[in-house]
């Protein structure tokens, strides 16, 4: 199957997943979905990633997301509480480095495409570099 936006249909399983309360989620992997992943864990979001190649297709590499929840299993609540794809392919959005967005009063992370890597909104600004606006996370 094609798929048009390989990094909304990553947000879409990992909000699915989140909304039933699954405690791993597996998609198509890919190197910017990797990046996000990464980026993802290093700011407490998920739990961990990895990469597995598929046994009967050896060509097909598979990411497995391991999602984070908080609290005891009655009022268990994941820590994302929201994803949004911000630049998507029928409406690329670029940023300056002085005009990269604060997501909740900087309690979310926007995360870029930059010139110098997939990185943080924050990062970003501390590197001075802009970028697209791949998605934001809270």
């Amino acid at each position: 199957m094609s798929v048009n936006d390989p990094i909304g249909d990553m947000l879409t399983r990992v909000r699915n997943a989140l909304l039933i309360g699954r405690s791993e989620v597996a998609m198509p992997s890919s190197s910017l979905k990797a990046e996000i992943a990464r980026i993802l864990k290093e700011e407490g979001f998920i739990e961990s990633y990895e990469t597995k190649v598929d046994e009967t297709r050896p060509s097909h590499i598979t990411l497995r997301v391991k999602l984070k929840y908080v609290g005891e299993r009655r009022q268990r609540r994941p820590v994302i509480t929201g994803l949004e794809r911000v630049s998507r392919p029928g409406r690329r959005v670029y940023t300056h480095k002085q005009d990269i967005p604060w997501v909740l009063s900087g309690l979310g992370i926007a995360i870029l495409s930059t010139p110098k890597g997939v990185m943080t909104g924050q990062r970003a600004r501390q590197l001075g570099v802009g970028g697209e606006i791949l998605c934001k996370v809270w």
